[in-house]
């Protein structure tokens, strides 16, 4: 009993000790490279998303905006609304699924490359690194005493990090508060409460994750790394040291029969999270690859095969041959089944939406000419970016029809309330309270239409 409360103790302060800001060594290589490419294609997206324009109901507008005013989000010449929430639903299945997958394939490749906490605190380190030096001269710096040098540099990078948080923040705002109106908003100081509380909220939190927090997120913070393992088997790529290969370790030349690694270090100094891939798979290990690019350099130039450390799964590293990946099956026919219902879904949605309500008022007149009429009510409402007019028909009784005009306008995403009066002969056979059918189709496609059912009143 004693021995097991001292490995929890052990694994508790192991997994929440202060081992101080993790100062990263640079490093080159493939997956440096990579990291860097989705950085810059991520952000290109991000920042210039929001500048992007469209043209809707003949006027110019944001592409991509969330309207919560309007209760619309337009995307590019998609335009939904609240009642489309079953879409954002299934958009948010897949990614989740999505992830899922990618995780039994390859372990956290979306934590090492595409997460936006490693996105930003990539700038940032960057940033640091161009203000301050080097890993030697950051730590040099961070244990001197102060002085104007020091506050000179770190006033310099924290106030680069303040500009790249405060215009994050304000294209982030920018995606639900048109851009163009934001910005001479913000510099009337005219910008509203809602806008104002975000962007202050936003650029913060942006400041502290990827300025001060950075691993922390990743190792204490983020619920993904602790789930992440249920997703795993033996046959997933991760980040992993060939121990066979690798062990004993010492500097080479110095015994035969020793393993590759020379114990230089190196793989640690350069992860970000502060782990050595050599003690195994941990927690903290965002399967950035910047360990596989040092010590592939460090193997280059000692004379020895790359690959010491690589991406492999277990079943690799053991030896063994690949194992079936019923997990991959699930998790693809998932992402199959979900893209094919928000297809489907997508496809039959409409543009139009109509309630229709009977006059209470009067159950049935009689006109002059013996016919029989009912009143109705009908709300049009157009989904649409543009104007569009309605050609209304109605079927369920015989001889029945739509008195007056039955086309109608209705602009772009707005409701039109149409007072309509359906007519029947006197003479028909049926009698009492018999069940019709509205059909209103679009004039420009008479094939979008929709149906809804009612009633007409007979004596």
């Amino acid at each position: 009993m004693g021995k097991s409360v001292s490995k929890v103790r052990e694994a508790k302060l192991e997994l929440y000790r202060k081992q101080g800001k993790i100062h990263a060594r640079a490093v080159a290589g493939r997956f440096n490279t990579l990291r860097w490419a989705i950085v810059w294609l991520t952000q290109i997206v991000f920042y210039g998303g929001c500048w992007l324009t469209w043209e809707g109901n003949g006027a110019l507008r944001q592409a991509v905006l969330f309207d919560i005013a309007d209760e619309k989000f337009y995307l590019f010449g998609l335009v939904l609304w609240p009642q489309d929430a079953l879409l954002l639903a299934l958009a948010l299945i897949l990614a989740a699924t999505a992830l899922f997958l990618v995780t039994a394939l390859a372990g956290r490749l979306f934590c090492g490359f595409a997460c936006p906490q490693t996105v930003y605190t990539t700038i940032f380190t960057w940033v640091e690194a161009k203000v301050e030096g080097d890993h030697l001269d950051r730590l040099r710096l961070d244990q001197s005493p102060p002085g104007v040098r020091k506050f000179a540099l770190k006033g310099a990078k924290h106030g680069l990090w303040l500009l790249i948080a405060a215009w994050t923040a304000i294209t982030f705002v920018g995606y639900f508060t048109p851009i163009r109106e934001l910005l001479p908003a913000l510099a009337a100081g005219a910008a509203g409460p809602w806008e104002s509380f975000w962007l202050i909220f936003y650029g913060l939190f942006l400041y502290v994750q990827a300025g001060f927090a950075r691993e922390a997120v990743c190792q204490h913070m983020c619920p993904y790394s602790r789930f992440q393992g249920v997703m795993f088997d033996r046959n997933t790529t991760t980040v992993s040291y060939d121990l066979r290969r690798g062990e004993p370790r010492q500097a080479r030349g110095r015994a035969e029969g020793g393993g590759d690694c020379i114990d230089c270090g190196i793989c640690v100094e350069v992860c970000p999270t502060g782990v050595d891939i050599r003690e195994g798979l941990q927690l903290g290990c965002i399967n950035c690859g910047l360990c596989i690019d040092a010590c592939d350099t460090v193997m280059t130039r000692v004379g020895t095969p790359t690959g010491l450390i690589r991406f492999a799964s277990e079943r690799e590293l053991a030896g063994a041959a690949a194992g079936g990946r019923t997990r991959l099956a699930v998790y693809g026919s998932l992402v199959l089944a979900v893209v094919a219902l928000g297809a489907w879904s997508l496809g039959q949605r409409s543009l139009l939406q109509v309630d229709v309500l009977r006059d209470r008022g009067a159950l049935l007149r009689e006109t002059s000419a013996g016919r029989i009429e009912n009143a109705y009510t009908l709300k049009l409402k157009n989904l649409d970016d543009a104007a569009r007019e309605f050609v209304v028909e109605v079927s369920g009784v015989p001889g029945i029809e739509v008195v007056g005009e039955r086309a109608f306008a209705v602009a772009a995403g707005s409701v039109r309330p149409v007072s309509l009066t359906l007519s029947a002969p006197a003479g028909t056979p049926l009698t009492g309270v018999r069940p019709i059918i509205f059909r209103i189709a679009a004039g420009h496609d008479a094939a979008r239409s929709v149906q809804e059912p009612s009633s007409f009143i007979l004596p």
